[in-house]
């Protein structure tokens, strides 16, 4: 009977103490499964901010009108692709067209005086050329028949010689002497003639040269007129074509037109007005905002991201994963500027295009729970750790 109550009562005791052994290594196992979470595992740490957009991977080209006008066309459509050169507004420029036309006008006619006053010049040195080639033709014929008078002189004056001295002797006749003394004085007086005609030829010949090269150098000095009157003239040309040229603005870059302005034919625009913003095709790219605290020090290029899109749910929608490409060293209105990559997705259903507003959350390490509880409470402990020293250092003050 002992027996059997002693076994009932280890039975009893067993049934007892069963769940509570149980329970504990349940407990046990749970406790050191979420101690070794705490102090093993990874989590990871991200830092957020709203200020992030998508943008497109080239710059924006604003369009600006260079110079005041009215407005007679425009083609300022949003959406509309444009090519690079294409007239996209147009000012009235009738005045600046009517000044082109009359300079243009004035040229043909500087020219044409030009050409004229070339060929002058130049038959006019030809004339010179041939004048002076006749004018010594006929000085070197009357310098022969100069020197065909002087040998006719020494001839009869060496006849008369011979006849004086036959006079002497009584062998020659007065008359014969007379005759030949006569023949002398005709002889040296048309040698003389011709002396004078030949000085009179030469200077002649230089009055004239001299009044062909008066003449030639007026024909240059009005032909550099021409030339300048022309040069001037096309300037004036080209300076009025800038002018119209500057009165037709045309696209910078081949893309989309993103933004206009509200703009009617008539209406008056000033210099440096936005007309618009064309969009050149490339790739789209997340530019984000950070605060100086969290960005310098944490983020850097190659960490992982993701884009959330204002006005399309996540839940919905889903996010766009991203990769930091570069960060700002310095910051600019108080923010740190960071630029992202999109990895593509075949599947996003978000239609995406420049503008478009969103949250960007950007990992920058992972680590232990246990280490952002310790910056938690350091955190926490920070304030009161420098009231504390606050106090310490006025009690050591003498």
């Amino acid at each position: 009977m002992p027996t059997a109550f002693s076994r009932s009562m280890r039975s009893l005791a067993v049934e007892r103490f069963s769940p509570t052994l149980v329970g504990l290594l349940l407990a046990t196992a749970l406790l050191g499964g979420w101690i070794t979470w705490f102090l093993l595992s990874r989590v990871a740490v991200y830092v957020v901010t709203q200020t992030a957009r998508l943008e497109v991977d080239r710059a924006a080209h604003p369009v600006e009108t260079p110079v005041a006008g009215r407005i007679i066309m425009t083609r300022l459509v949003v959406g509309q692709e444009v090519r690079t050169g294409e007239v996209l507004l147009e000012l009235e420029a009738e005045a600046q067209r009517l000044q082109r036309e009359e300079q243009q006008v004035r040229r043909a006619a500087l020219a044409a005086q030009h050409t004229a006053r070339r060929r002058e010049s130049a038959a006019e040195e030809a004339a010179w050329h041939g004048e002076r080639q006749a004018a010594q033709s006929a000085l070197d014929e009357a310098r022969a028949r100069h020197r065909e008078a002087v040998v006719a002189v020494r001839a009869a004056e060496e006849e008369a010689e011979f006849y004086t001295r036959l006079q002497v002797r009584g062998l020659a006749a007065q008359l014969d002497l007379v005759r030949t003394k006569n023949a002398v004085q005709k002889h040296r007086a048309t040698a003389d003639t011709l002396r004078l005609a030949i000085s009179r030829s030469q200077g002649d010949q230089h009055t004239r040269e001299r009044d062909r090269l008066a003449r030639l150098e007026r024909f240059k000095r009005e032909i550099v007129q021409l030339e300048g009157d022309m040069a001037t003239a096309t300037a004036t040309v080209e300076r009025l074509e800038y002018d119209l040229e500057q009165r037709r603005v045309r696209a910078p870059v081949a893309g989309r037109l993103g933004e206009v302005a509200a703009l009617r034919l008539g209406a008056l625009v000033r210099e440096g007005d936005r007309l618009g913003v064309i969009l050149p095709p490339s790739a789209l790219k997340i530019v984000a905002d950070f605060p100086p605290s969290t960005a310098l020090g944490h983020l850097q290029a190659h960490q992982p991201a993701r884009l959330r899109l204002a006005g399309f749910p996540w839940a919905q929608y889903g996010s766009l994963a991203a990769t930091v490409t570069s960060v700002a060293h310095e910051p600019r209105d108080g923010q740190i500027r960071v630029e992202l990559s999109l990895t593509p997705d075949p599947h996003a259903a978000v239609p995406l295009q420049h503008g478009l507003p969103g949250t960007v959350e950007v990992e920058i390490e992972r680590v232990a729970p246990v280490t952002l509880v310790l910056r938690a409470v350091g955190k926490r402990l920070g304030p009161l750790t420098s009231v504390f020293d606050a106090r310490a250092s006025r009690r050591a003050a003498p």
